[in-house]
């Protein structure tokens, strides 16, 4: 009896292998190379296509975040010498760019982030500073009485608003508020490019079909084409100290600068670490190098020989 059952479990046993068998070389062939290839060429050629079709359907030219109306004219690029690697700020046109301002831009627009003292060595002495900053007064200690007392001010002090608050900056401006350009160049997409193709992008006349709310100015740079500032750069307006002619795009591109200087007055020497960086990194790569060389050149040159036992 226990011979007749092994034999009939084996002969039922033995079509099931036969399956598997015939399953696992049925997919062993299937996936040759060959095939793996033609699969993954057919995958790609697939996306490639649903992708193309995407574009056709929709068209990326097409996903505008706003209307070029609404988002403005995108400015032109211009090749700013102080955005070179090597290159510093041209302290000449920073000078220059400060008087721009103070003589013109400070009467609304605020520097709040910068104070007297980072203008020493930059674009002016040390006697030139303390005299602006003496021009101007601000708040002393309180008194014995409690009162607040006014005082000269002092290089330690921070260069000041033209309004108190923001609600008498807006009273002064039918309702717009002045932006604090400490930071303008980093807030503003395009950075230098966007602030001087502002400041020069005052037509004379809006083109015809440009709509103009009241109180508003066209310039196709700024978003919405309407701007509560009206030209304020006119060729003259301003006289340099060092003769330079006073054009409007010359002014624009001096106080761009100095703007520029503003939001990173640490440029200049961020440039002259990274530089000292980058010739240390160079020394110890191609130190690294050698001794790596030198380490293993023994043992990758090295020779294995081997010489069997003799019989």
């Amino acid at each position: 009896m226990l011979a007749r059952q092994t034999i009939r479990s084996t002969l039922r046993s033995i079509p099931r292998q036969t399956a598997r068998r015939s399953a696992h070389t049925s997919a062993s062939e299937s996936a040759t190379p060959r095939n793996l290839n033609i699969a993954g060429s057919v995958a790609t050629a697939a996306a490639i296509g649903s992708a193309a079709w995407y574009v056709q359907q929709y068209g990326v030219a097409d996903l505008y975040a706003a209307t070029p109306a609404e988002e403005g004219m995108h400015a032109t690029k211009y090749p700013w010498a102080h955005q070179a690697w090597s290159a510093t700020f041209d302290h000449a046109a920073l000078r220059r760019g400060f008087q721009v301002y103070r003589e013109v831009c400070a009467s609304c627009h605020s520097l709040s982030r910068v104070p007297w003292r980072s203008l020493v060595g930059v674009t002016h002495t040390v006697d030139e500073a303390k005299a602006m900053a003496e021009e101007n007064e601000y708040d002393d200690e309180p008194n014995d009485v409690g009162d607040i007392l006014k005082r000269a001010g002092k290089l330690s002090d921070y260069i000041p608003a033209p309004y108190p608050n923001e609600q008498a900056a807006r009273a002064a401006n039918q309702g717009a508020l002045p932006p604090d350009l400490s930071l303008i160049v980093k807030g503003r997409h395009g950075g230098c490019d966007y602030i001087f193709s502002l400041l020069t992008g005052y037509p004379d006349e809006p083109p015809a079909g440009a709509v103009v709310s009241p109180g508003l100015n066209f310039n196709p740079y700024f978003p919405g084409t309407g701007i509560a500032m009206a030209r304020v750069l006119y060729d003259g307006i301003v006289e340099y100290d060092d003769g330079t002619p006073a054009t409007t795009s010359q002014m624009a591109k001096d106080v761009t600068e100095f703007l520029n200087w503003a939001a990173e007055p640490e440029m200049d020497q961020r440039k002259k670490m990274g530089m000292k960086v980058l010739t240390v990194t160079a020394v110890l790569l191609a130190l690294s190098i050698w001794v790596k060389r030198y380490k293993w050149a023994p043992i990758k040159t090295r020779k294995l020989v081997y010489n069997p036992p003799k019989a």
